[in-house]
């Protein structure tokens, strides 16, 4: 029971002996103790604002990427109609490349049967000139049977010749 209950004497040595031990801190440890405290609140703190500075950055890299994200799609838009458009484009010239070709075709095809059909009125003209020549021969012949009246017939023709 003495621990729990100390005399005077042992009181004043432990209040000594604490005086010392406190001195002594003060004079040597308690400096260090407290530069290193507020090292360690100094580093806390730029910390702190290091990480305040980090997620600024972060909220301006952020805002920066997503105004990068819409450029691009506004970008990859504007690339997507010009590309409908020079799609439209060449198919609308393929068009009228293939119209222009077709008329081409299509005129060289008349100018063609024109042609063909020109030829084929001269032929049929000249066979008819040639039938109706050797039906008149024949109808003229049959008709002057003898010498005497394709005389005549002949004697006729050269005066009515002369006369025009």
């Amino acid at each position: 029971m003495g621990l729990v209950t100390p005399e005077l004497g042992t009181f004043i040595w432990m209040l000594l002996a604490f005086a010392i031990v406190l001195f002594i801190l003060k004079k040597f440890a308690w400096k260090p103790i407290l530069s290193a405290l507020k090292e360690r609140e100094d580093s806390i703190e730029g910390a702190l604002r290091s990480a305040e500075r980090a997620k600024e950055e972060m909220a301006a890299l952020q805002a920066d990427n997503e105004r990068i994200l819409q450029e691009a799609r506004k970008e990859r838009e504007a690339m997507l109609k010009e590309a409908k458009e020079m799609g439209s484009k060449l198919v609308s010239e393929a068009k009228q490349k293939a119209t222009l070709e077709a008329d081409k075709v299509i005129e060289s095809a008349r100018i063609n049967i024109e042609s063909e059909k020109s030829a084929a009125l001269n032929e049929i003209k000249a066979q008819v000139a040639l039938l109706s020549v050797e039906i008149a021969e024949k109808i003229l012949r049959q008709q002057f049977a003898d010498d005497q009246q394709q005389k005549d017939y002949f004697k006729k023709l050269m005066d009515e010749v002369k006369l025009n």
